[in-house]
């Protein structure tokens, strides 16, 4: 069999390796001067007067938001079905409620039409989902939050360097947005986030829940050279700290960020222009004005296909092809499904997409003939 093509690789270069070593050999393995350097490089890279907050993960992101921002019990947050599970769960923590708006069929992205519908009295913020890197429709659903009092919290998880009318995502008018850093993300630290708010008090509050509820910069703690051992806990924190380890990746990643996604667009545009005569329905592109980061290439099968998805997978295994699935919509899942008594139909354009898609392999190092082989395998497969 020919060398296995993996569904993601991530493109680790000799800097980030290097960077590492350093701080192996500094002594800073935890908190310390890289994630300070890497937030306030992230904050430069998005532009404009934005907090930054690395954390050790997206969902750390997502809880410290909703928190900071005061949902609680008995709260509802409007998200879309079509996701990963932390996107939901966060909502959960803090004893509040998701309520599910399905998604658009071309985009995969909630559906802003169906938001209002949604909103009833005990409804404080929305969670739109960035789906595989492309924009949501962020002006229609900031203008719904506007007109209803609703925080926006994006989850920015796939993301990094999406642009929507030529802002770059973080930069849009909501009121904390979230991107992930892991092993298979846009750029990864391993396991990471980072937290983009332009709102002092919002970054205070998650920098002080991020590590303990300590009010204080464990950081500074450590580093200083006077006697510095006080602190106070001024609420039962959290661990979500960002190691510099994981930052010392991050930094190196980040200057790479405009490079990864151009070389995501190229292999998109190569699938797009190779595989559109299939019965494949193509994920959608950026319209004019955005930019996808293309964090993931997700095809779906259509009915007139020779086979089915599972057998599908099965079958580009077997040829050495690694794929995925994205997503088993949340409201099958046995937890969602259970304690709100959904069923499949309830959410039918996320369930009618989960049935036929597949994400094909797709990352910066894959090369030409990698990606030729894909392309090969699946021709093969369904014409």
């Amino acid at each position: 069999m020919p060398e296995f093509i993996p569904f993601s690789r991530p493109a680790i270069g000799e800097e980030e390796i290097a960077e590492v070593a350093d701080s192996l050999r500094n002594g800073w393995l935890t908190t310390g001067p890289k994630a300070s350097r890497f937030e306030a490089d992230f904050a430069d890279y998005l532009g404009g007067q934005l907090e930054t907050v690395a954390l050790n993960s997206a969902t750390a992101g997502l809880h410290l938001a909703l928190e900071a921002l005061k949902i609680g019990e008995g709260d509802e947050v409007i998200t879309t079905p079509y996701t990963f599970t932390a996107t939901a769960e966060v909502v959960r923590y803090l004893g509040a409620d998701p309520v599910f708006v399905d998604i658009e069929p071309d985009t995969l992205n909630i559906d802003v039409r169906r938001i209002e519908a949604a909103i009833t009295p005990k409804t404080k913020a929305i969670i739109p989902v960035h789906f595989a890197g492309l924009p949501c429709k962020m002006d229609e659903i900031s203008s719904i939050a506007r007109e209803h009092e609703l925080k926006i919290v994006e989850d920015a998880a796939h993301a990094l360097p999406a642009r929507y009318k030529d802002r770059i995502i973080g930069t849009n008018n909501s009121d904390v947005t979230v991107f992930s850093f892991y092993a298979n993300k846009t750029i990864t630290t391993g396991e990471g986030g980072m937290l983009v708010t332009r709102s002092n008090e919002v970054a205070e509050r998650c920098r002080t829940m991020r590590l303990h509820g300590i009010n204080r910069d464990v950081f500074a703690r450590y580093s200083s050279d006077r006697p510095s051992w006080f602190y106070e806990v001024v609420a039962p924190g959290y661990k979500y700290n960002m190691t510099d380890i994981a930052a010392s990746i991050g930094i190196h990643q980040l200057k790479k960020a405009d490079s990864f996604q151009h070389r995501r667009q190229q292999l998109a545009e190569r699938y797009l222009d190779a595989l559109s005569d299939l019965p494949l329905q193509m994920p959608a592109a950026a319209p004019e004005g955005c930019q996808h980061s293309w964090h993931l290439f997700v095809v779906r099968l259509s009915e007139t296909a020779p086979m089915g998805r599972n057998e599908f997978i099965e079958k580009l295994a077997a040829r050495g092809i690694g794929c995925s699935v994205h997503f088993i919509p949340l409201h099958i899942q046995p937890y969602w499904r259970d304690r709100y008594q959904f069923g499949p139909d309830d959410f039918p354009q996320a369930h009618h997409a989960y049935q036929g898609a597949v994400s094909l392999p797709l990352y910066p190092s894959m090369t030409e003939d990698d990606q030729q082989r894909v392309i090969d395998s699946v021709r093969t497969l369904l014409q």
